[in-house]
């Protein structure tokens, strides 16, 4: 599917005389698609006879051309539905976290735009919504409750260049967004998410087509032809209001959502699903004027499994713990990438901050209750952790917990009284890693012993996030 014919659907709209005339459809117009009034093109492949019959009426001569062939990037995704909970784990979410995929197309009316007709997305303008709407979800989603990351159009960074967007989402970024590759992660992406924030551009469309939750960023309904199938899903998915709560709105889209509230949008991203591969190796081979080999099935490339990419948040982070019982210790944690932001927890019965070594803002460093580092146990860089961790501590004489976390569900903490020790949290049933951030592991274990030293070689903790519980072994490596 051509994302810039579900971006850019058939309009009329009035010309200089006042008398309305068709627009130009983005791909399916005379200029893209003819040369002195003949088709540039020998076949014009499409998904859906409903964009042959937008065809018809924006480029009549290239009707001759058109093939439906289906949808090769629907179909790859189809098939790899089955591996939803490992493109999960692949991003660090685990089982009781939400994943929010924020998505924007490239037009200056998509979330990334700047609102204006010939602006560009991002220029700093004061319709600028991503790079304002990123650090409000760090500030207001729970950090081991919900994983944020964004899918932007392959124009947006190559029109700006990496280094602007990056620039222009840094904060964010500081704060534990996950920037996917525009070109290959972003279906993996889709197929893991738990809801989708986005505007008219194909990511969303496809994130409805699988039923996920959707809300609508921005969505210039001004610029879409009322019949078009993009414009059905702007009457048919919630608006986001920027001035409420983001994650009582994220909560309800998903809570409320029926799963075939696009049912009729899903089927029309292709007439053929699944059989992309056979029909378009078809025309290819009936164009080259060769026959198709017959011994062997048309397939298409599957869906990699991405590398393992968790949140790492070098923002200062703000820390809401409850000690909901000293004996067996149970503690609850809540734990925000905006340490200037302070959380509503009215339950909570002590705060801190946690600053991750390599933060920006190094003053708060010599004021951080933890400072934390991420590394392999054997990094000669930093490592060992015995090493880093009385260092920090020498180095830094308020902090009252040094953490550095070796992997999925491990790290090793040095306290103030020089107590060294190992926190592991339990595997599932399955045998996999836990995929909390080990940090917050060590938060409870400061709000359990607060200034006191660990008085026992092993115990076992239970920490609460959100609705998750995760047992967690204490082991005393070296006394004091």
């Amino acid at each position: 599917m051509s994302d810039t014919i579900r971006s850019w659907p058939h309009r009329t709209t009035p010309d200089n005389t006042g008398q309305h005339r068709t627009a130009p459809v983005f791909g399916l117009s005379p200029e893209w698609l003819l040369h002195d009034g003949r088709p540039l093109a020998s076949a014009t492949v499409l998904s859906h006879p409903e964009q042959l019959d937008r065809l018809a009426a924006a480029c009549p001569e290239a009707v001759p051309t058109a093939v439906l062939a289906g949808d090769p990037c629907y179909d790859r995704i189809l098939d790899a539905l089955p591996y939803r909970e490992r493109f999960r784990r692949a991003l660090g979410v685990g089982p009781d976290q939400r994943l929010v995929v924020v998505g924007s197309t490239w037009a200056p009316r998509s979330l990334f735009g700047d609102g204006s007709d010939g602006g560009h997305e991002g220029d700093g303008g004061d319709g600028d919504l991503l790079p304002w709407l990123l650090p409000r979800l760090a500030a207001e989603l729970p950090a081991d409750e919900y994983r944020t990351v964004a899918v932007l159009h392959p124009n947006i960074w190559y029109g700006h260049g990496p280094g602007q967007v990056r620039g222009w989402l840094d904060r964010a970024r500081r704060a534990g967004l996950g920037l996917i590759c525009p070109l290959e992660g972003w279906r993996q992406a889709l197929i893991a998410a738990d809801c989708v924030v986005g505007d008219h551009g194909s990511v969303t469309y496809y994130a409805a087509s699988l039923g996920r939750p959707v809300l609508l960023g921005a969505f210039p309904e001004g610029d879409l032809a009322p019949d078009s199938p993009v414009a059905a899903l702007g009457r048919t998915a919630p608006k986001l209001r920027p001035h409420g709560s983001l994650r009582a709105q994220l909560d309800r889209a998903m809570r409320d959502h029926d799963p075939g509230r696009y049912a009729e949008l899903a089927a029309q991203t292709t007439s053929s699903p699944g059989r992309s591969a056979a029909l378009l190796r078809r025309l290819f081979y009936r164009l080259i004027g060769i026959p198709e080999p017959a011994d062997r099935a048309p397939l298409l490339d599957r869906l990699p499994l991405p590398p393992y990419e968790p949140a790492e948040r070098t923002a200062p982070v703000r820390v809401l713990t409850r000690l909901i019982s000293a004996d067996p210790p149970t503690v609850a944690v809540t734990r925000h990438a905006d340490a200037d932001h302070e959380p509503e927890a009215p339950d909570a019965d002590g705060a801190h901050t946690a600053v991750h070594e390599d933060t920006r803002d190094t003053g708060r460093l010599s004021v951080a209750d933890v400072i934390v580092r991420y590394a392999a146990e054997d990094d000669p860089r930093v490592g060992p952790p015995a090493a880093w961790t009385a260092e920090v501590l020498a180095r830094h004489p308020h902090c009252a917990l040094a953490v550095y976390v070796t992997g999925p569900g491990r790290c090793t903490v040095r306290t103030r009284h020089g107590d060294l020790v190992r926190l592991t949290a339990a595997r599932d049933e399955a045998g996999r890693a836990d995929l909390c951030d080990p940090a917050a592991h060590a938060s409870a274990l400061l709000a359990w012993l607060g200034p006191e030293p660990l008085h026992t070689a092993a115990a076992e903790m239970t920490v609460v996030t959100g609705a998750a519980h995760h047992r967690v072994a204490v082991e005393l490596l070296t006394p004091a």
